[in-house]
Order: C-alpha cells, then sequence, then structure tokens
C-alpha cells in the first residue's frame, strides 16, 4: 500500500528543474550540453548587499525573526511599493517568505477549499497550475496566444464562474515575456469588478526585465479601486541576481497576510536572518546594477531574436520583458529527426535538441500552451550564439 498521499498523484515535478537536470546528467557522462532550461540571472550579487549580510551576521543577527519578516525588511519592501510603484501599503501589509513561490504557496494554502477555481493565462509558470491542484483547486487555462499572450477582458469574463477564487497575472510573463499597459489593466479590473468572490494574484517579480523603453505598471496601481482584494507578489531573485538568497515579498490585504504569516509560522518558521538583511540592502541602496543587468538582458533578447529569425521552422515574437524566449515549433511537429523518430510535440522537440543539439529547454507543455519551447537567456552572449548555432544545426536535420 502506497503511503504518499492521493492529492501528489495529480502533481507534476517543475518542468525546468527536471530540464536542468537531465542536462547535468549529459554533462556527468561527459556530454557537452548547454543547459538553458533554468532562469537564473548569471551574474554575481552586488557587492554592498553580500557586505550587509556579512555585517548582520558579525553583528549577531542570526536568530529567528518574526514569521512575516523583520520590521526592516518589512517597512523596505513598503518603501518600495511607495517609491517605484505608487503603491501606499505599510509594513503591517507586507509579508515575506522564501522566494516569490513561496508567497504563492502560502496566498493559496490560505484561501483555497476543494474545488475553487484559479483562472491561468497560458503560458504561464510552470509552478502555477501544480500549486492550485496541490491545494485541492482546480485550475483554469485560457489561451490569448492571438492577443500577444495577453489576457483579453472577454476572455476573462467567459472564465469566470462561482468557483472562481484567483486570477492570475505575471507581467513580464514567465515564459512569453508579454507585459500589460495601464489601460489593459484598467480592461480587466471593469470585468473583476462585477465579481467580487474574484481574487487577484499579481506576479511582478521581473519587473525591473523590461525592453525598448517600456515604463512597468503595478495592477494595484492600475486598479486601486480592487486593493481588497489583490496580492502584489515580487521578490529579489531576479532583479538583484539573488535567486539563492530565497526572499519573496508580497503586500495586500491584511487578513490575507496575517493568514499567509500563521501558515509560515507553523512551516518554516520564518525566512533566513542573513538574507532578510541583505534583501534591505538590496532594496534601499544602489540600483545601478539593476540598470545594468537590465541593459544585458535587453541586449541578449535582441541576440536571440536575431538568431532565431534565421532559423526556418522556427518563430519567435520579440519578449518584452523577462529574460525568455518562447520559440514557436508548429512547423516542426509531425517531421523527422535524423534517426527516424517523429516529433509529435513540443516535448519531443525538446528532448531531441536536448539529446542530438546539445541545448536543453523546456517544452511549451509545461506552460500550458504548444507547441513551443523555452530557453532562458539569462546567460551570456558568448554562450546564447552557441546555443542559436547548435539549435540551428538540429533544425536543420529534420526532415
Amino acid at each position: 500500500m502506497s503511503y504518499i498521499a492521493s492529492r501528489l498523484s495529480a502533481v507534476k515535478p517543475s518542468a525546468s528543474m527536471a530540464a536542468s537536470q537531465a542536462a547535468k546528467a549529459l554533462r556527468a557522462k561527459g556530454v557537452d550540453v548547454i543547459d538553458l532550461g533554468l532562469g537564473e540571472p548569471d551574474f554575481p550579487t552586488p557587492s554592498h548587499i553580500i557586505e550587509a549580510a556579512h555585517v548582520a551576521a558579525k553583528a549577531g543577527q542570526t536568530l529567528y525573526t518574526g514569521a512575516a519578516g523583520t520590521a526592516e525588511v518589512r517597512e523596505a519592501v513598503a518603501g518600495k511599493f511607495r517609491r517605484e510603484n505608487g503603491l501606499d501599503y505599510t509594513a503591517d501589509d507586507v509579508v515575506v517568505a522564501n522566494g516569490a513561490k513561496q508567497i504563492i504557496f502560502n496566498a493559496l494554502m490560505a484561501t483555497l477549499e476543494s474545488g475553487d477555481e484559479a483562472i491561468l493565462p497560458a503560458p504561464y509558470f510552470v509552478s502555477y497550475p501544480e500549486m492550485v491542484k496541490l491545494l485541492g483547486g482546480t485550475p483554469v487555462v485560457i489561451e490569448p496566444e492571438t492577443s500577444g499572450f495577453r489576457l483579453t477582458p472577454e476572455l476573462l469574463e467567459k472564465a469566470i464562474t462561482p468557483r472562481t477564487k484567483w486570477l492570475f497575472l505575471n507581467m513580464p510573463g514567465n515564459p512569453s515575456g508579454a507585459i500589460y499597459s495601464q489601460s489593459d489593466l484598467r480592461a480587466l479590473g471593469a470585468v473583476l469588478a462585477r465579481h467580487p468572490q474574484v481574487l487577484v494574484l499579481s506576479d511582478e517579480i521581473y519587473e525591473h526585465i523590461l525592453f525598448d523603453g517600456r515604463d512597468f505598471v503595478s495592477f494595484g496601481k492600475a486598479c486601486p479601486e480592487l486593493r481588497d482584494r489583490t496580492l502584489i507578489v515580487n521578490g529579489v531573485s531576479k532583479s538583484y541576481a539573488m535567486t539563492g538568497w530565497r526572499v519573496g515579498y508580497a503586500a495586500g490585504p491584511a487578513p490575507l497576510t496575517r493568514a499567509m504569516a500563521i501558515i509560515q509560522s507553523q512551516s518554516c518558521t520564518s525566512v533566513c536572518s542573513i538574507a532578510q538583511a541583505a534583501t534591505v540592502a538590496a532594496l534601499n541602496g544602489p540600483q545601478d546594477e539593476v540598470a545594468r543587468f537590465r541593459q544585458a538582458f535587453e541586449a541578449r533578447r535582441d541576440l536571440v531574436v536575431d538568431g532565431i529569425r534565421r532559423i526556418n521552422g522556427l518563430t519567435l515574437s520579440p519578449p518584452e520583458g523577462a529574460f525568455y524566449a518562447y520559440i514557436g515549433c508548429a512547423s516542426l511537429i509531425g517531421r523527422r529527426t535524423p534517426k527516424g523518430v517523429v516529433l509529435e510535440d513540443d516535448t519531443a522537440v525538446a528532448n531531441y535538441l536536448l539529446n542530438e543539439g546539445r541545448v536543453a529547454s523546456v517544452p511549451g507543455a509545461a506552460y500550458g500552451l504548444s507547441p513551443y519551447f523555452r530557453i532562458s537567456t539569462a546567460t551570456g552572449e558568448e554562450v546564447l550564439t552557441e546555443a542559436i548555432a547548435r539549435i540551428n544545426a538540429a533544425v536543420a536535420q529534420v526532415e
């Protein structure tokens, strides 16, 4: 008899982590593989942030903190929201967790009842539907492919039911790179105003990674009338090259953030005290490196867009933000590899690129929209140039 809970039967492991692990396994066998599976900046954490962590550790800031985070880090987050997003939150409205992913998990754990629905515009971050399912909810997937991967008011209205509990928005999107303008968000807000049972989770972790001079507008700023049912999610992983520090944060209605803090107090207690001190330095300190990172990510975006355009059989709409390329591969489906294997779907395409092209990617099926595959562009231009060359060579051999 299995002792594993039945609720896990519908939950899949992270596809991006699986792709990266597959690349590592091949490397362990001596195969030269370029791993573009994980979205992780290749830059070092800025030195002033590391120094702040060092100073905090030396000063004895090595004890448990409050479940919601230290007063200092919550005030730094509230200050960031006021300064950068025009959102008037206080430290009491803020909760900190071990990454934005745990923020989302805690929010769902605090709110979902069995059968509650969460609307997920595809392509979505791979963990969204799995967390919803794990906590007893039902993912409702919308495919706004023809509207630039942006959810439209018409599609949203059709998807809402009496069981809808959450709408997930991710901007810029992982994996699409799509962003929403203020008018886009206002139009969605008008629909949501008619459905007071729907909460909004706005995942804004990539807000500083925007291209072509675009400005970021938070959902909270665009739709202040929905403040009492909006959770703004963010973190330091992407903008500050701090993925391993594991600090995410959110601001929202007090009943929700208090419930999230209770859950955290009974699960992991709190976030690492040293990492919280580093986060204060990240949010309150110099922002020069954030701007430098963004410029580098834009140059890498341009390189990949240009390279993919030169490959017959692949398509790519230029990402507006984040550091991914969501590459269309519809013309490859049904064709054969040099070994005679039929590429039946985008999972087969990703496997072919890994085993024959020696480039690790993630199939679009993991993001709820096929046929595509995602590569991370958060690595150096030399590596990306070689990866594009390998993808080109592999695609050219498909019959």
